[in-house]
């Protein structure tokens, strides 16, 4: 089991993993998608992503989602749709497995400044973002998925 995981002990004395939840935002404005670049203190420093992160204790994903937007852009916006759950357990350039949950976020107004995570915020046209498998750990094909979903978004589930 990977030691940078969380640990758990069940009743019967058993020892697990657990995974870590994380939630990113695809948020369009005018044919430009919300992109952070990653501070160089962090984990992929220096690349562009999208804005995320993990799961506090005791929220929502739609709350965290709306909470790293704010803190990592300084931008508040509602979330629209559950783009998708990447569950994949070997995700790139992690030291952990996470559980991702991407949405779609309406950008409504900005009402702050970026934390320090992040060391620059762009709207970034479509036709002029990075190479996509440049993006931060594997949010290129969050970005691709959403592309691909772009007009015809899935139903979001009841509770998020």
């Amino acid at each position: 089991m990977d030691a940078s995981m969380i640990r758990c002990r069940f009743e019967d004395g058993a020892e697990a993993s657990l995974r870590h939840a994380v939630v990113h935002a695809v948020v369009e404005r005018d044919g430009a998608l919300l992109l952070a670049r990653r501070a160089a203190h962090l984990s992929e420093g220096g690349t562009w992503g999208l804005p995320g992160g993990f799961l506090d204790r005791d929220e929502t994903l739609a709350e965290a989602v709306l909470r790293e937007l704010r803190e990592e852009t300084g931008w508040s916006g509602r979330v629209v749709a559950l783009l998708r759950i990447n569950s994949n357990p070997h995700r790139p350039r992690e030291d952990r497995q996470n559980v991702a949950f991407d949405f779609v976020v309406e950008p409504i107004a900005q009402v702050g400044t970026p934390d320090a995570e992040s060391a620059d915020v762009a709207w970034i046209p479509i036709d002029a973002l990075p190479p996509l498998e440049t993006l931060s750990f594997d949010h290129g094909d969050t970005v691709r998925a959403y592309l691909a979903a772009r007009g015809h978004l899935p139903a979001s589930p009841i509770l998020i």
